[in-house]
């Protein structure tokens, strides 16, 4: 017989079952899980976690809660529990530093009482890995919560006034280069910066866009969805699942950010010279922005082509422009290497590939998984879909070059590095057309900012090709 394994060590200790765990920790666990074990995304685990154990309502709200929050700060708990613990973090079974990560975050950032924190990770650990592991549990989450979240930041992060950035990326659970690319998109505010951080750790409401010619406002309105603040076309859903309306069910509206619908808008409405009928959606997946250029287009008389390179996101465009009455076409290809004449288009929508930092609020675990090497890689791929946008749109025309992301690498400084050299090209203000938002900043181009406008961090370019 082998030697026994320590609690707490993967795999070979006898597993006890008792009554299971109250459903919404359940579902949170598993979604945990799933992202640790199987890199799921948490926004398509969480669905089925939720139909797999019957919740709704308040029930569905916190299971959903418990486990994006614990996703947001995996980073910032895995310090704390690594203080408590007397072994690395990477010698813990799996399944139980989930169970510490979700107990950490309801006792350091939720009103869940200490005593339910501790008694439902414990009754996890011991559902799903074994006794021993349980009682390590208990005494580890013990130890979490004699301190509060700046209680362990006095103890764990450097100070505020030697290190702003190690400080405010383990208060606000950011990675530390996330933190430095935010405060120079930001000028150095740190002020502001914080605020930034904090909005990112906000659930973000779910926001709709009325196709134009299919869907209205006000039937959305009529669902129980209220109008966004800048967007003509959004309206946003407070609680409950947007397949609800109609509207949604049946294609004529779609789950899209205002801040998307402002900078596709934006680039639709900006003048150009006649004509004004052919326009270039580059990077279409998976759809929402070319179900919206193509809805105004069609009240135009006009065709939209949208470019897509992959044939499961293509797939994903088509089921957006489905119903609309234009005769609009989808093309599967590399849009580094057009197919088309040169010069081609009179607006050219580049959604360019990009990070995601604009939408951490929506996807909890990005900020765990990105890595600064990914913007290098990802530059270069932005830098020859923007070169060839360019070429696609004819003298006169507009490319509106956007991310959803505020990293100055994938925003104002690859612009800068594209039209270096260049004098065919002018940067047009982008500010006028995205009328009544405020905070847009000094111009030419814009940054949204969820704690400036509760959008994700979309960035635009307005650029004009002039020969």
């Amino acid at each position: 017989m082998g030697p026994r394994r320590p609690a707490g060590a993967g795999g070979a200790a006898r597993r006890v079952r008792r009554d299971r765990t109250d459903p919404a920790r359940e579902a949170a666990f598993e979604v945990l899980r799933a992202v640790s074990a199987d890199d799921a995304y948490a926004n398509l685990a969480m669905p089925a976690a939720l139909r797999r154990h019957e919740l709704s309502g308040r029930d569905a709200a916190l299971a959903t809660e418990l486990a994006y929050g614990t996703l947001r700060g995996q980073g910032t708990y895995d310090e704390v529990i690594g203080a408590c613990v007397t072994r690395p973090l990477d010698g813990l079974d799996p399944p139980l530093l989930d169970a510490l990560r979700l107990g950490a975050h309801q006792l350091l950032a939720t009103r869940v009482p200490p005593h339910a924190a501790v008694s439902t990770g414990v009754d996890l650990v011991r559902r799903h890995v074994n006794e021993g592991a349980a009682r390590m549990a208990n005494a580890v989450l013990r130890r979490v919560g004699e301190r509060d979240l700046d209680g362990w930041a006095a103890r764990l992060a450097p100070s505020r006034e030697d290190d702003a950035v190690g400080y405010l990326g383990f208060r606000h659970a950011h990675p530390e280069w996330i933190v430095r690319a935010f405060r120079d998109a930001l000028g150095g505010d740190d002020a502001e910066l914080e605020a930034a951080l904090r909005a990112d750790n906000e659930p973000a409401g779910v926001t709709l866009a009325a196709r134009p010619g299919r869907g209205t406002v006000a039937e959305l309105v009529e669902g129980g969805a209220t109008p966004t603040r800048w967007s003509p076309y959004g309206a946003v859903v407070e609680s409950g699942s947007p397949g609800r309306l109609a509207a949604v069910r049946d294609g004529r509206a779609g789950v899209q950010d205002e801040g998307s619908q402002l900078v596709a808008l934006a680039l639709a409405t900006a003048p150009v010279d006649p004509p004004d009928e052919r326009w270039l959606d580059l990077c279409a997946g998976p759809g929402g922005k070319a179900a919206l250029l193509a809805g105004l287009l069609t009240e135009r008389g006009g065709r939209l082509l949208a470019v897509e390179q992959h044939q499961h996101r293509a797939r994903l465009v088509a089921q957006a422009l489905a119903g609309d009455p234009g005769e609009h076409e989808i093309l599967v290809a590399d849009a580094t290497k057009p197919s088309w004449p040169e010069a081609d288009f009179d607006r050219v929508l580049l959604d360019a590939p990009c990070t995601g930092l604009g939408a951490l609020r929506r996807r909890p675990e990005a900020r765990w998984r990105r890595r600064p090497s990914d913007v290098a890689g990802l530059r270069q791929l932005q830098g020859d879909l923007l070169r060839s946008a360019l070429w696609s749109v004819r003298p006169g025309g507009l490319v509106g070059y956007i991310t959803c992301s505020p990293h100055p690498a994938e925003t104002a400084t690859l612009v800068d590095d594209v039209l270096a050299g260049r004098d065919d090209v002018e940067r047009v203000d982008a500010r006028p057309y995205l009328p009544g938002v405020p905070d847009l900043g000094d111009g030419p181009d814009v940054q949204l900012w969820p704690h400036r406008h509760g959008t994700d961090a979309m960035y635009l370019a307005l650029l004009r090709r002039t020969e």
